[in-house]
């Protein structure tokens, strides 16, 4: 009895152990490729993916979805749309606590590396890759596929965590400068070949003076925010690495708050102070106030082009509001124009792991099936996206694309096709983050760092050496950077769970707490019998 009793308690405590670690680092298992995919059996797969309410590209995804039913009609893909990476990326947290993750997600590396801390979740793809049947170019592929050497390595280089491939590349963007050129020659300047901080700062400064009546002398309005950033967090990560100071190891070792980062914060705050600069989060888009001749400088995804400038397709203010002005799209502001660097980034895809491996395959088909040229070339037109296979992006339907630009303000938009080529022209110059469990949360800490100095100095707070050194404190501690200070930051650890993956957590955790206890309890009683 005393034997039953022990191996009993045993069995629960490894099981409210597993529990308790199902959040924690686990290593993923290589997938076992079927040698054939069973075309007898009917295969439902859920495909999520991000969307910022453009009809188009919703169009896209529905007409992939079709076509690629048309070829495997045993493979049905329901489409879930969302508005926000963020929204995703908790939803995946979530479900993975549940096991009822979507079999295709479109995501960030960064997010991949979180997701990872569970037990085989995301499908390592190297195998997959490189299968001669069912890998890129394979023999027993339905539509014509990229081969891996058609995918721009420096884009599935960014897919690689830990020495293995957990994403497929889907669309890649980088950030851009879109500028009132009109106004900046109206105080005086002349754009240099390649934006430098200095040149933004100054002429910010330089369009801040007002006439008598309050007014900006620059376009005679009451508004007038001269230099928006939209992405605060690809802001410091980029001074930063033009810099070359320290942001993050390759191994996780946190190295954001520096001497570097201070001065660099202090700049900032100087320009806030003055009303020269502003962030989306304090101030809203930078489109709308571009658009509206109370921007001179609007920094935003390539992503983001139709919404800037004089004719943009897309807009959220009304006609009456536009201000006629020539845009101009260039590169972000550099330290070192001589050696520029800027960020890439866009959407991946990755593929969860199932029990059933034709499941698995079936996804994976599907996930190949969004790298074909169709689908690469029609949604890098609906933004300032570039396809991430040099065979789409050689194709003569694409070159046709961006010969064609300025011809229309709807499909050949000018400003939307600039920005394409800016990333196309500098794919060299590009760089990505060290991804790791924590990565994400150290890209938002980075953000929150610029976001606090400009609205502390806005509130009329003295930014200081005690002011940097609690910011530095406050924002370790919220995004859990460190146990301590930044002094002492290490590696990086998981963010917050979302609160209902806590909630369920909490109450699985409880109830194997409550059943352990009763156990304990009644073997305590006989043993006191015995």
């Amino acid at each position: 009895m005393r034997r039953k009793t022990g191996i009993t308690l045993l069995f629960l405590l490894l099981a409210l152990s597993t529990l308790t670690g199902c959040h924690g680092k686990g290593g993923q298992k290589s997938f076992s490729i079927p040698e054939q995919l069973d075309t007898s059996r009917q295969y439902e797969i859920t495909f999520w993916a991000k969307n910022d309410t453009n009809k188009t590209q919703t169009d896209i995804y529905k007409k992939a979805i079709t076509d690629f039913q048309t070829l495997y009609p045993n493979i049905t893909v329901n489409l879930r749309l969302y508005t926000d990476y963020g929204k995703i990326y908790n939803d995946v947290i979530t479900n993975i606590a549940t096991d009822t993750t979507p079999n295709v997600c479109i995501t960030y590396p960064d997010h991949i590396a979180t997701y990872l801390t569970g037990n085989s979740t995301v499908v390592p793809l190297d195998g997959l890759i490189t299968d001669p049947r069912y890998g890129l170019g394979g023999s027993e592929l339905l539509f014509d596929s990229p081969r891996q050497d058609e995918i721009i390595e420096q884009f599935l280089e960014e897919c690689s965590l830990n020495g293995q491939i957990y994403a497929l590349p889907f669309m890649r963007s980088t950030e851009s400068c879109y500028i009132n050129k009109t106004y900046v020659e109206k105080l005086g300047y002349t754009l240099p070949d390649t934006l430098t901080w200095d040149f933004i700062w100054e002429v910010s400064e330089a369009a801040t003076a007002k006439d008598a009546d309050g007014n900006y002398l620059i376009n005679g309005q009451s508004v007038m925010i001269p230099f928006i950033y939209k992405s605060t967090d690809n802001m410091m990560i980029q001074m930063l690495k033009q810099k070359d100071a320290g942001y993050a190891s390759a191994n996780g070792e946190i190295q954001l708050f520096n001497d570097t980062t201070t001065q660099l914060l202090y700049t900032i705050a100087e320009h806030a102070k003055s009303g020269a600069f502003s962030t989306f989060k304090i101030s809203s888009y930078p489109a709308n106030f571009l658009n509206a001749g109370q921007c001179i400088f609007a920094i935003d995804s390539t992503a983001g082009a139709t919404w800037m400038g004089t004719n943009a397709p897309l807009s959220d203010i009304s006609e009456e509001a536009f201000v006629d002005f020539e845009t101009e799209v260039m590169m972000i502001p550099q330290f070192d124009p001589e050696h520029p660097r800027m960020i890439s980034q866009g959407p991946s895809v990755c593929v969860f792991n199932k029990k059933d491996p034709q499941e698995v395959l079936a996804s994976w088909l599907f996930t190949q099936y969004l790298l074909t040229n169709e689908v690469q070339i029609a949604y890098s037109e609906t933004e300032g996206y570039v396809p991430v296979t040099s065979k789409a992006q050689d194709s003569p339907a694409y070159q046709d694309y961006l010969s064609r630009c300025g011809e229309d303000n709807a499909l050949h938009y000018d400003v939307k096709i600039k920005a394409s080529r800016l990333l196309l022209d500098h794919v060299d110059d590009t760089f990505v983050t060290p991804v790791f469990n924590g990565s994400a949360s150290l890209r938002s800490a980075s953000g929150q760092l610029v976001e606090e100095v400009t609205k502390a100095v806005r509130r009329k707070k003295e930014v200081n050496a005690a002011f940097i050194n609690d910011l530095y404190d406050d924002v370790a501690s919220l995004y859990h950077l460190n146990e301590s200070s930044p002094a002492s930051a290490g590696k990086a650890d998981l963010g917050p769970l979302p609160p209902t993956a806590i909630a369920l957590l909490s109450c699985l955790a409880g109830a194997w707490v409550l059943i352990l206890a009763y156990i304990i309890r009644q073997a305590m009683k006989k043993l006191r019998k015995t």
